[in-house]
């Protein structure tokens, strides 16, 4: 059974910090073949969102009140560990995120940036999208937006 966490950047531990730079890296950067900047400068004002198996981190997602990174709140860096996907862990992980977005930030509006082929994993969490899409670092992106 997975453990949900969330903690602020000065609540990560050093180990905590490594697997999730880790894990980001290991799927935006060398599985999807994309070069990119990910340490961005954002995660200290981000809420870290993860589960672990055995203090294994095995899904993560960044979290952002309104303002911090875009106008509403939002989601990003969403990710499932390559072993663990197929069980369901992403859809799992989009309501823990929407959950403690409503308690720490107190609000339901989300926005996030996703890739253009999740589009349908989105709408099943109630996000709809708004706008054209658009690349982002060479892949296709949409704006999806929950309670706006």
């Amino acid at each position: 059974m997975q453990k949900t966490t969330v903690k602020s950047f000065d609540e990560l531990t050093k180990e905590d910090l490594y697997q999730i730079l880790r894990l980001r890296s290991e799927i935006f950067v060398v599985e999807q073949n994309c070069v990119y900047q990910d340490i961005d400068n954002h995660d200290q004002k981000a809420l870290h969102l993860f589960f672990s198996i055995n203090d294994v981190i095995i899904a993560y997602t960044r979290l952002f009140n309104a303002e911090d990174y875009y106008k509403e709140a939002s989601i990003g860096r969403v990710l499932v560990a390559k072993n663990y996907r197929k069980k369901n862990l992403g859809h799992l992980l989009i309501e823990r995120s929407k959950e403690a977005i409503a308690f720490h930030f107190n609000t339901s509006v989300i926005v996030v940036s996703a890739q253009l082929y999740l589009k349908d994993f989105y709408n099943s969490h109630n996000f709809f999208q708004k706008g054209e899409d658009y690349l982002e670092d060479g892949i296709p992106h949409i704006k999806m937006f929950l309670n706006k």
